[in-house]
């Protein structure tokens, strides 16, 4: 998908590349609140805590005190985002889900 993002929202998907490639992990995410303050993560496995790299980063965005998410980023090999993790971007008011290859390329916006 050939398409000119804002560069905030370019933004934020290279920060969800960086968390991704600098953990070597199977998915990568960023997300920007309300007052343009941004917040990046990997996704969380342990035996008794399992999180995706979106919820990992607006439960960092909320924690910080964000009301809402302008926009979120997921970088994966995955075809689509996960219905866990669209219910979180509509819980923090509906902001848009890139949803990028690991090369950084976008695959499709949701929500």
């Amino acid at each position: 998908m050939t398409e000119t993002l804002d560069p905030e929202d370019n933004k934020i998907i290279t920060l969800a590349r960086s968390v991704r490639a600098r953990n070597g992990s199977p998915e990568g995410a960023a997300v920007r609140d309300e007052t343009g303050r941004t917040y990046a993560a990997a996704g969380v496995a342990l035996p008794s805590l399992t999180l995706s790299a979106i919820q990992v980063a607006a439960a960092m965005a909320v924690s910080s005190g964000a009301k809402s998410l302008e926009a979120a980023a997921l970088v994966t090999d995955a075809d689509d985002p996960a219905a866990a993790d669209l219910a979180v971007v509509k819980d923090l008011g509906n902001g848009t889900l890139f949803l990028a290859a690991p090369d950084g390329s976008l695959k499709g916006r949701y929500i």
